[in-house]
């Protein structure tokens, strides 16, 4: 590669149990969902369960738990991606999002899942892992 020359990449598909545990490494991630009729994204840290699916905590007001109380489908990103490299990875899990309200369950996700924000977040929402989809950029120079 020669000085001001943009590195090659290429990108590779990953499996779904490769694209998890990546996500499962992730601080944070985005929710993506529909509120009035447009797009919203929001940031938030989440857990993987070990079925995949996604859990993160909301408060009461948020315009998430609207949507996850009427099960609808929404995204959930998260990514590590280097500029410099160009290299790094992204995975999307696409399912419907719906209100934890199991006693047992919601109490032991209060308590392993500990918001970013210094806000009451007694909400937990569970993301279904549906669909997966995960993709590594890596140097395009090695192994050509």
């Amino acid at each position: 590669m020669t000085t001001g020359t943009p590195p090659r990449v290429r990108m590779v598909e990953l499996g779904r149990a490769a694209a998890l545990k990546l996500l499962a490494e992730a601080p944070l991630g985005r929710v993506v969902f529909s509120h009035q009729a447009l797009p919203a994204i929001r940031p938030v840290n989440h857990l993987v369960a070990l079925n995949g699916d996604i859990v993160i905590r909301t408060h009461m007001g948020a315009a998430l738990l609207g949507r996850a109380a009427r099960s609808e489908v929404v995204a959930y990103e998260a990514d590590d991606l280097d500029p410099a490299t160009r290299t790094g990875w992204s995975v999307v899990v696409t399912g419907t999002a719906s209100p934890i309200s199991d006693p047992a369950e919601l109490a032991r996700y209060l308590t392993v899942l500990t918001p970013w924000v210094d806000t009451e977040m007694e909400q937990v929402v569970r993301i279904r892992a549906d669909i997966v989809t995960g993709y590594r950029l890596v140097d395009g120079e090695l192994g050509s």
